[in-house]
């Protein structure tokens, strides 16, 4: 039996409900197909935008979708997604699969979808091939209510008032796609042009600066140093691979090797070293914590399904895939004092999507379900914890074998997550919540093979079943989590 702490006297951060955010690009069945079908398609839509896909993701509350890439944003002119869609400009997508971009999604299809999920608009502006005026014009064109061109513009595309927009990136990934700049030249694009990122009205633009790629500390160090007084955030992209950093040499999504789930898993609790070592850098520049670090790109990368298109990073999704989103966002939990959003990419058929699409058909992966499970962390304050583990693995990788976080909400309900990543071996915790020894209790369990997945004709082989193997006696509680799962506990 393994103890597991939870002390309410010893409160944390509040957990930034935009931890648990996503993001779209325009890549592969991303947007189109996945998220937007148009007004005329035979699938259920709402304005083009797919009703089961925007009901499933209220589910889950989303609370934050970051758009249009990604590398997309920054070969993206904002103007060739507005006014009638037959004179729209038509592209190719360079970055990904060489298809034809249409432009029919744009801002204002974008701020709709946003709408309707009832969550915040993050955008991401061009700084790679874009101009000044170009990113001016946009935020303008966005969130202006008065008399100018692009306020004028954006009437006669049939948006009277402007949006409420918040969250704005000044480029993406600089230091690669968006245009291999050392991190002293980026730092002062980003002075320059955040510049004319402007607030009109009681619209505050929150700016994000391009941040680092992995561990690359001096990227962070060098762009706070000449940038940082000048954002109110930075981001981080981290991708979690079973094999190596190497492009060429990710592994499968299904049908992969044990030794491939225990590195995967090692690979994504990197991410707790990552963020306390880029905190520590941005700190010393910040010591009053003006900057928050977003991780506004994370999750798994394998290689694409068998069959499909290369450049539309489509991958399956397994239990594995579930212990790596659960291990993160108990990561983002435990840093809610420094980190401020995350993205997991990507939100539909892309990546570690939390959902699926084919057709008129759509299934929810194992990584939705532990979004579901995690939800009542969002905006929730962080409860010191502690749990007892030993080392499970193999020969080459040992990691503990469990992994927690808790929460406490508005209402006094503590909500506790707990991965175990054991292949073999259930655990009994013996769970001590001072204060809460009466509570009323529900626990519920994600679980199921390293490798189970849904499909289209089996889409709920894996799913959250409500929990029974727990008890309560004499104000103890015992929970007994099976190998490879995810478990929520609420005390009410």
């Amino acid at each position: 039996m393994a103890i597991l702490q939870v002390n309410p006297a010893k409160k944390g951060a509040v957990i930034n409900k935009n931890l648990y955010g996503h993001f779209s690009e325009h890549l592969g069945r991303c947007i189109y197909n996945g998220m937007f079908v148009g007004k005329d398609s035979p699938i259920p839509n709402v304005n083009g935008m797919r009703t089961d896909v925007v009901e499933a993701l209220r589910n889950i509350k989303i609370p934050v979708l970051r758009w249009p890439g990604g590398c997309f944003a920054d070969e993206y002119h904002w103007k060739d997604g507005i006014g009638p869609k037959e004179t729209r400009k038509r592209m190719v997508n360079t970055n990904w699969g060489g298809v034809v971009e249409d432009n029919s999604f744009g801002t204002h299809e974008f701020m709709e979808l946003c709408r309707q999920l009832g969550c915040e608009p993050y955008v991401n502006g061009n700084v790679g091939s874009g101009t000044v005026q170009e990113m001016s014009e946009w935020v303008e064109y966005m969130t202006f209510d008065g008399v100018s061109p692009m306020a004028e513009m954006r009437k006669q595309n049939g948006q009277e008032k402007p949006w409420k927009l918040k969250y704005f990136a000044v480029g993406n990934e600089n230091w690669g796609c968006g245009g291999n700049m050392r991190p002293e030249f980026y730092a002062d694009q980003f002075r320059r042009y955040a510049t004319y990122v402007r607030n009109y009205g009681d619209n505050k633009v929150y700016k994000i600066a391009c941040g680092p790629n992995v561990d690359d500390y001096e990227w962070t160090d060098k762009v706070m140093a000449i940038a940082g007084k000048f954002a109110d955030a930075i981001s981080l992209h981290y991708y979690t691979r079973p094999r190596s950093l190497a492009w060429d040499d990710k592994g499968p999504a299904t049908g992969f090797e044990e030794c491939e789930y225990w590195t995967t898993l090692r690979n994504a609790l990197w991410m707790n070293e990552l963020i306390e070592n880029h905190l520590a850098i941005m700190r010393r520049h910040d010591p009053e914590r003006h900057v928050d670090l977003i991780v506004d790109e994370w999750g798994t990368w394998y290689d694409v399904e068998p069959g499909t298109n290369p450049g539309f990073l489509y991958q399956q999704n397994t239990m594995r895939d579930a212990l790596v989103a659960a291990l993160t966002l108990n990561i983002f939990n435990r840093h809610a004092d420094g980190v401020a959003m995350a993205n997991i990419a990507q939100i539909v058929n892309v990546l570690q999507a939390v959902i699926l699409t084919e057709g008129e058909k759509m299934l929810l992966t194992p990584t939705y379900h532990v979004f579901e499970m995690y939800k009542g962390h969002q905006n929730a304050t962080l409860l010191e914890s502690w749990v007892e583990t030993h080392d499970v693995g193999d020969d080459k990788v040992q990691l503990p074998n469990l992994q927690q976080s808790a929460s406490v909400d508005e209402n006094g309900r503590i909500l506790v997550t707990v991965a175990n990543i054991s292949l073999k071996d259930s655990e009994t915790l013996a769970v001590s919540v001072p204060g809460k020894e009466q509570a009323k209790v529900s626990v519920r369990v994600l679980t199921g093979s390293m490798d189970a997945h849904n499909t289209f004709d089996a889409p709920e082989t894996v799913k959250p079943v409500d929990w029974t193997d727990y008890k309560q006696e004499n104000g103890v509680l015992t929970v007994t989590v099976p190998p490879c799962s995810v478990t929520a506990i609420t005390l009410d």
